[in-house]
């Protein structure tokens, strides 16, 4: 598989399904992702400047591409709720041909912002 369109399971958690609903859509909407899946909440346990903390999340199974991480990164950090929200990206080493095709595909580059008017 080309580098540049290596596919990505990317994780993150949001804290209700509200947020979850909204991020999941613009990901997918700006074609940023391919597919968000939006998973039963579950329990978290962590630790928070210096205290054990404990919150119900809903988790996110986010599709996208190598080229197109750092977009997805950018708009998930604008758009969640947290300070420092989890944002991990896993390689997909292995899986149906057609499916991760599918996936580059259907995620592209965000068209950069024209030049600005002198």
């Amino acid at each position: 598989m080309n580098p540049e369109t290596e596919v990505l399971l990317v994780l993150t958690a949001l804290p209700d399904r509200a947020s979850a609903d909204v991020l999941a859509a613009r990901l997918v909407e700006e074609s940023l992702a391919a597919c968000v899946n939006i998973l039963a909440p579950c329990g978290s346990v962590y630790r928070w400047r210096g205290k054990v903390e404990t919150a119900a999340e809903i988790p996110l199974l986010i599709k996208t591409t190598r080229t197109c991480y750092p977009a997805l990164e950018a708009a998930v950090q604008a758009l969640h709720p947290y300070e420092v929200p989890e944002l991990i990206a896993l390689p997909v080493t292995r899986g149906l041909d057609a499916y991760l095709d599918w996936v580059a595909a259907s995620v592209t580059m965000p068209n950069p912002a024209p030049p600005a008017l002198p």
